[in-house]
C-alpha cells in the first residue's frame, strides 16, 4: 500500500492583526467529494452537527453557520452541550439553555437543567418548572414540584411528596399514587381504585380499576382484575380488550398459557389465542416467540408467531426454530435436522446445533464447533471454539484465542488471527488486534492489517482513520487520500464536503498585536 505524503499547497500566512488576548483559531480545508480542495477557512473552530447544523465556537463565540461556513445567527452562549434534533442545548455563564436549529432561542442560558422531546422542551430553576410547546409556540409555567421530566409520551410527570400530577393535563391538580412512563403513547398509572393506562393528551384509555396490569411489548399489556384475566390492546381513545377470560391465563417469562379446569388448554398471544389444543402436556419456549408443545400421547410440535410450524411428531425430544427447511431437533440426547413434516434430514450425532444459513449450519461436539452442509457432510471438523453463522459465503470463527474469517470450503481467509473480528457497513470487516484496527474487503481479502487508533467507513471508498492525533483519509484498496496530517477531518454530509482541520493553530500574543507584530504558528 503506497502512503501519499504530499499534501498540495501549503497554507498561506495572513498578516491581519487580532486584537483578542491569547486567541487561538484553527484552519481548514475544504475538499469536494472528489477531494479537490476548493477553499481554506482562517481561524475558525467548526464543529458538524447534523446536514443542517453547523457550529463555530471561534473566539468563545456560538454561531451558527451556514452551508457556505459563514457566522448568520451569533448564540448567546458559550457551547453546545446536546444535539437533540432540532434542538440545541448550550451552555452559558448562567447556566443552559436552548434553541431551535434554525436559531430561535426557546430558553436563554439561565437554567439548571432542559430535557427535551420532539416538539416540547421542559426548563428547571431550582424547583420551578418551564415548558415550550413548538406547535403552538408557546412557553408556560407549569408549577413547583421536587422532580418532572419530560415522558417519552409527551406529558410532564411532576412529583411532590404528596403524589404525582401531570400539569399539561385537563386535570393538573389532580393527583396520582404513583406515574410511569410506558413507551412513546402511554403512561402507567396507580390510584387508590387500581391501575390505568394514561394518552399523550393526559386522558384515560383505560380507567385506574385494574388490580394488575403488565406491559408485555409495544402497546400490548397483561391484566387481571377480580377473578377476570384480560389482554388489552392500548388505543389513542380508548383501550381494547382483545381477550378476557374467567379461566387462569399464567404469564412467565413472556409466555402466556390459559389453563381450562385446571387442565392447560390455550397458548395465548398479545392479541389473544394463539393455539387451542386438547391433550397439551407442557410448552417449553425455545425462541423469542416460538413454543415446543409437548402432548400427552408422547409427540412434540413446535409452534411459531403464526401458528404450528412442524404439527406434532413422534421420536423428538425438543425442535428449534428453523430457516431454510431445516429445524434443529434432538432424539437420545443429541441433535440433527428435520424437515417440516418431522422427517429427520440429518440424523443426530451432535451436542448442539445453529441454524442453516447460506445452505451451511454450525454444529458442536465435544466442546467445539464446525459447519455442516445441508447433505449432512462436515465441511469442517469440530475445532473451533466459537463460529457465527454464514453470511454472502463468509463466517466468523474463533480458534486459539483469535478470530478469523472462514469460506463456504472450510478455507481461512486470513493470514494471521486477529483479537475481534466484526462485520461493519456496506460488509466490510474490522479487524482488531492489540486495540489497533484494520480493514477486510466483503470477500474477505484484507485490505490493511490493524495499525489504526480509529477507523471509520464515512462514504464510498472514503474511510476516515487515525493514528495517535492525526487523521487522514484511505480508499477501499488501503491507499492514503489524504495523508496522516490532519488534527481532525469531519465528513459535511449537508454540503456533500470534508473538512480537514490542520494540525497548525496560529495564537495571537498580546504585546505583538499592540505591536504589529506578526502571528506564531504553533504545532498542536
Amino acid at each position: 500500500m503506497k502512503e501519499q505524503l504530499l499534501r498540495g499547497t501549503y497554507l498561506l500566512l495572513l498578516s491581519t492583526v487580532f486584537l483578542f488576548k491569547n486567541s487561538q483559531a484553527q484552519t481548514y480545508e475544504v475538499y469536494d467529494q472528489s477531494l479537490n480542495l476548493k477553499s481554506r477557512l482562517e481561524y475558525d473552530r467548526i464543529s458538524i452537527l447534523s446536514e443542517s447544523v453547523r457550529i463555530s465556537t471561534a473566539n468563545n463565540e456560538l454561531k451558527l453557520l451556514s452551508k457556505e461556513y459563514r457566522p448568520y445567527i451569533y448564540l448567546n452562549a458559550e457551547k453546545v452541550v446536546s444535539y437533540d434534533q432540532p434542538w440545541l442545548i448550550v451552555s452559558g455563564p448562567d447556566g443552559l439553555g436552548a434553541f431551535h436549529e434554525y436559531g430561535e432561542e426557546i430558553f436563554a442560558p439561565e437554567y439548571e437543567d432542559i430535557q427535551t422531546f420532539f416538539t416540547r422542551l421542559l426548563a428547571q430553576k431550582g424547583n420551578q418548572y418551564w415548558v415550550y410547546d413548538h406547535s403552538s409556540r408557546e412557553t408556560q409555567y407549569v408549577g413547583t414540584f421536587d422532580e418532572a421530566i419530560l415522558a417519552t409520551n409527551g406529558q410532564v410527570i411532576g412529583k411532590t411528596a404528596q403524589g404525582y400530577f401531570l400539569p399539561l393535563s385537563e386535570n393538573p391538580d389532580k393527583r396520582y399514587d404513583d406515574i410511569w412512563q410506558v413507551n412513546e403513547n402511554y403512561l402507567g398509572c396507580k390510584e387508590a381504585t387500581g391501575y390505568g393506562l394514561i394518552n399523550r393528551e393526559g386522558n384515560y384509555v383505560l380507567q385506574p380499576v385494574i388490580d394488575n396490569l403488565v406491559h408485555l411489548e409495544g402497546d400490548y399489556f397483561y391484566a387481571f382484575d377480580g377473578n377476570q384475566y384480560m389482554l388489552i390492546k392500548g388505543r389513542e381513545g380508548k383501550a381494547f380488550i382483545s381477550y378476557s377470560s374467567y379461566h387462569k391465563i399464567t404469564l412467565e417469562d413472556g409466555m402466556m398459557l390459559e389453563y381450562i379446569h385446571g387442565k392447560l388448554r390455550r397458548v395465548m398471544d398479545y392479541d389473544g389465542i394463539l393455539l387451542d389444543q386438547t391433550g397439551m402436556e407442557k410448552v417449553v419456549m425455545v425462541g423469542e416467540k416460538h413454543y415446543n408443545i409437548y402432548m400427552l400421547d408422547k409427540t412434540l410440535g413446535l409452534l411459531g408467531p403464526k401458528g404450528w410450524e412442524i404439527q406434532p411428531v413422534a421420536d423428538v425430544e425438543k425442535i428449534l426454530p428453523g430457516n431454510e427447511g431445516y429445524f434443529g431437533a434432538m432424539k437420545n440426547g443429541s441433535f440433527g435436522f428435520i424437515n417440516n413434516s418431522g422427517e429427520w434430514l440429518i440424523s443426530p450425532q451432535f451436542d448442539e446445533v445453529k441454524k442453516f444459513n447460506d445452505g451451511l449450519a454450525a454444529y458442536k461436539m465435544n466442546g467445539l464447533w464446525g459447519y455442516v452442509d445441508r447433505s449432512g457432510n462436515k465441511i469442517t471438523p469440530a475445532q473451533f471454539d466459537q463460529v457465527s453463522d454464514f453470511r454472502r459465503g463468509i463466517a466468523t470463527i474463533k480458534q486459539g484465542g483469535k478470530q478469523n474469517l472462514i469460506d463456504r470450503n472450510g478455507n481461512l481467509l486470513l493470514s494471521q488471527g486477529y483479537d475481534r473480528i466484526s462485520l461493519g457497513a456496506d460488509n466490510y470487516f474490522i479487524s482488531e488486534n492489540n486495540n489497533l484496527l484494520g480493514l477486510i474487503a466483503p470477500d474477505g481479502k484484507e485490505i490493511i492489517e490493524p495499525k489504526f487508533e480509529e477507523l471509520r467507513r464515512e462514504d464510498l471508498n472514503r474511510i476516515l482513520v487515525r493514528i495517535g492525533d492525526k487523521f487522514g483519509i484511505i480508499d477501499e484498496k488501503g491507499d492514503y487520500l489524504l495523508p496522516l496530517y490532519y488534527k481532525n477531518i469531519v465528513f459535511d454530509q449537508g454540503t456533500k464536503q470534508i473538512l480537514a482541520e490542520d494540525i497548525y493553530q496560529f495564537t495571537i500574543e498580546p504585546e505583538e498585536a499592540k505591536s504589529g507584530g506578526k502571528k506564531k504558528k504553533q504545532g498542536k
